[in-house]
């Protein structure tokens, strides 16, 4: 009977045309440094967790697994668009030698409760942002800020990672911070320290350098976020080029606070 027969399927109707996100006004980048905790790596190995160097000799100088990386300075550039140029407001780089590290995650919450900002990194999605995470779930510390947005979903605009979006998200398509700073011929790390050797200068008492370390990194990462922008239309060259003038005025004439790393 004709009523036996498969009867069409209702046509979908088309999704309704995407919306165009409000451009950002704010944005916060921010990078982190970090040491090997070698407490918590000592229960992990089953010895005392006072047995620092036995787990450090079973590290063995191995990259350990993030929830093991001790927060020991924060670094936060605070920027804001207006008139179609960005202004740096701020950067900050507080670390271990003025607070502990739940007293460095509460801080960094803090400065993005205020504003819920745009969070830029670079390689944030695969370690900033996790280590973020799992230190505070370590040190029990609530992060009432970074609930605002979704900043921990790969694919948001909310975190905006350098390294996946210049990369295409492809492992085989990215490359180093400093590396792409050369290829833009940009100020980038600075000589004679990297992240593998925070450790090393944290023991040797130079948590300065670490902190200028850490700005260098968080400067370098906003000079790539302002040339994706002008890349992609956001801003004029003109705009461009006075974001770029406006952060070099800030680094050679900002006030003490602002720079070396002050709470």
């Amino acid at each position: 009977m004709l009523t036996d027969l498969p009867q069409p399927l209702p046509r979908r109707r088309a999704p309704p045309p995407a919306v165009a996100p409000t451009p950002e006004r704010t944005i916060l980048v921010f990078d982190l440094e970090t040491v090997p905790d070698l407490e918590g790596l000592a229960r992990m190995y089953g010895l005392p967790s006072h047995d620092m160097a036995g787990a450090e000799a079973r590290l063995n100088g191995k990259f350990a697994k993030l929830p093991f990386h001790r927060i020991v300075c924060v670094g936060a550039l605070a920027a804001r668009r207006d008139g179609g140029v960005w202004q740096v407001e701020a950067i900050r780089a507080p670390h271990c030698g003025d607070h502990d590290e739940a007293g460095l995650i509460r801080d960094f919450d803090a400065r993005v409760a205020t504003a819920a900002p745009q969070i830029v990194t670079f390689n944030g999605n695969s370690f900033d942002l996790p280590v973020l995470r799992y230190r505070a779930l370590v040190n029990r510390v609530a992060m009432p800020g970074l609930a605002r947005r979704a900043y921990f979903q790969r694919y948001s605009d909310a975190a905006l990672d350098l390294c996946d979006v210049l990369s295409n998200f492809q492992p085989g398509g990215k490359a180093g911070l400093d590396a792409l700073c050369r290829a833009l011929d940009v100020p980038g790390k600075p000589e004679g320290i990297d992240g593998s050797r925070v450790f090393e200068f944290l023991r040797a008492g130079r948590i300065a350098e670490i902190a200028a370390y850490c700005r260098a990194d968080v400067a370098a990462t906003y000079r790539l976020f302002l040339a994706l922008q002008h890349m992609r239309g956001a801003i004029g060259s003109d705009e461009y080029r006075a974001s770029e003038a406006n952060l070099d005025r800030f680094l050679s004439g900002a006030p003490s606070d602002c720079v070396t790393g002050a709470a």
